[in-house]
């Protein structure tokens, strides 16, 4: 089905109970019409990275379901897939067939070949400044040995996780690869593909090999060639300054918000709503909106937004307010994967503050484009440190585990009861189209009023709070809708 201009659940398959069955069994059951759409977080068979090491993307993985499923879901939602264009794990097809073959391999232009590559720039390359140029997300040069049956070793380009080896996205047989996913992801009810990790697709020797233009316009358009005929949208993912995602909105695309989540605990922390009303004056409609995900929470998304003190004060202020947020939780020692972002649940970054809390999902409905809550945001869930310690993975403090049985606890509190009612309201009244208006004023430094018109003007929304002490009222064409006193 077309994308609706309806808030989007982000979650695991087996992170609303067990499996995508029962996980459409609990949103019929208590969550309702406060979503429309779900991104369904990568369901294939993978080695890795809770799902982000793929190895066969024709299959569900057996432990979640099947194609059934997914496509009844997609009966009553819109869908988004994830579609790791970057990499793919050693477990897959191509890895070991090249393996076993080397260069008889069919798939023996699949891969990004380190010696390869860096012989096209001539002898004794790379030098210490080409990987020094790299962006890369670990200390070394992003490579891992490979080796082939023959006995013959090479390297081949890996730049995240052992499991995730680097596609070759120029070459013929990975773009044949690219056509054939897209096409059975859409054809199984896909009706939004979020690229992941696709700033890091291209490579070009002299660059940093983060986000190189013009080519990965040329990727872009490639991938959404392939999905015209479907109607189906492309959601770039990508973690960086704001600007780039500005520069892929300007080309048509949807982008994620994600300098929202740091801006409104800088809000919130502060009291003072100036940032905030920068911030949503400069956001495109044609986006999604987050406060939290699968991942910690974003810091360098706000550069620039915040100033740099504005961001150490956010930052510092999210360890001082935020209910069991430990700097220890984000480093090495927890598999932090990421030093630019914090693992901590949303709820708990405001320190479990129902009202605070309420506070920061009224704005993000307010702002301009469609909300994204991710499972455990819905629910207001704590840092789950039991989780945590038992895995010593950072980012799992936020992956909570739910049972149906704890979901219908958890609809009871008074604080996911009320999002659930604000999230409802918003999909279905008009004065939040995508073609409409925004107006922000900020009446005094604590305060902030954000008005939302449909196209026409004939349907009005109005959100006033203020920042310091937490309060809030919403009225829809002059009426109350709800109000935190």
């Amino acid at each position: 089905m077309p994308i609706k201009n309806k808030a989007m659940l982000i979650t695991y398959s087996d992170s609303l109970a067990k499996n995508i069955k029962e996980t459409h069994e609990v949103l019929n059951e208590y969550i309702g019409s406060a979503i429309g759409g779900v991104h369904l977080l990568p369901f294939f068979p993978s080695t890795g990275d809770r799902g982000f090491a793929p190895y066969d993307y024709t299959v569900v993985d057996p432990a979640f379901g099947n194609w059934a499923d997914v496509e009844a879901l997609g009966e009553e939602y819109y869908l988004m897939f994830d579609f790791m264009i970057n990499h793919i794990s050693k477990k897959s097809v191509m890895y070991q067939d090249f393996k076993k073959n080397h260069d008889d391999s069919k798939y023996n232009d699949f891969f990004i070949r380190w010696e390869k590559f860096w012989a096209a720039a001539g002898p004794d390359r790379p030098t210490k400044e080409d990987v020094d140029l790299i962006y890369k997300r670990k200390d070394k040069a992003p490579m891992q040995e490979i080796k082939f049956d023959d006995g013959s070793v090479e390297h081949l380009w890996n730049t995240f996780g052992e499991e995730q080896i680097d596609i070759n996205v120029k070459s013929k047989i990975a773009q044949e690869f690219f056509k054939q996913t897209l096409t059975d992801m859409v054809k199984h009810g896909a009706d939004l593909i979020r690229l992941d990790a696709f700033a890091y697709a291209v490579k070009k020797i002299g660059t940093n090999d983060f986000f190189v233009e013009p080519e990965i316009w040329d990727l872009l358009n490639e991938v959404r060639e392939i999905l015209a005929p479907y109607n189906a949208e492309i959601l770039p993912e990508i973690h960086e300054h704001y600007t780039i995602p500005e520069k892929i909105s300007q080309h048509g695309y949807f982008v994620y918000d994600f300098a929202l989540p740091m801006t409104t605990l800088y809000t919130l922390y502060s009291g003072k709503t100036n940032r905030l009303a920068k911030w949503l004056k400069m956001s495109p409609m044609k986006q999604f909106t987050t406060l939290d995900t699968h991942d910690g929470i974003g810091v360098v998304d706000a550069r620039d937004i915040l100033t740099d003190e504005e961001i150490d004060y956010a930052s510092n202020e999210l360890y001082k307010v935020g209910a069991n947020v430990k700097r220890k939780y984000s480093s090495a020692a927890y598999n932090n994967l990421d030093i630019y972002q914090i693992n901590s649940t949303y709820y708990s970054a405001l320190g479990d503050d129902d009202r605070a809390y309420l506070l920061a999902r009224a704005f993000q409905v307010f702002a301009p484009g469609i909300p994204m809550v991710y499972y455990v945001g819905l629910l207001a869930g704590s840092n789950d440190l039991e989780l945590l310690e038992k895995t010593k993975e950072g980012r799992n403090i936020n992956r909570h585990y739910y049972t149906k049985e704890e979901v219908a606890k958890e609809v009871q509190r008074p604080v996911v009861a009320n999002l659930l009612k604000l999230l409802s309201w918003r999909n279905e009244f008009a004065a939040f189209d995508l073609d409409g208006s925004i107006d922000i004023q900020t009446p005094t430094e604590t305060t902030i009023t954000i008005t939302r018109k449909d196209k026409e003007g004939q349907n009005v929304a109005v959100l006033e709070a203020d920042a310091a002490n937490k309060t809030f009222t919403i009225t829809a064409n002059g009426e109350k809708v709800m109000e935190q006193n």
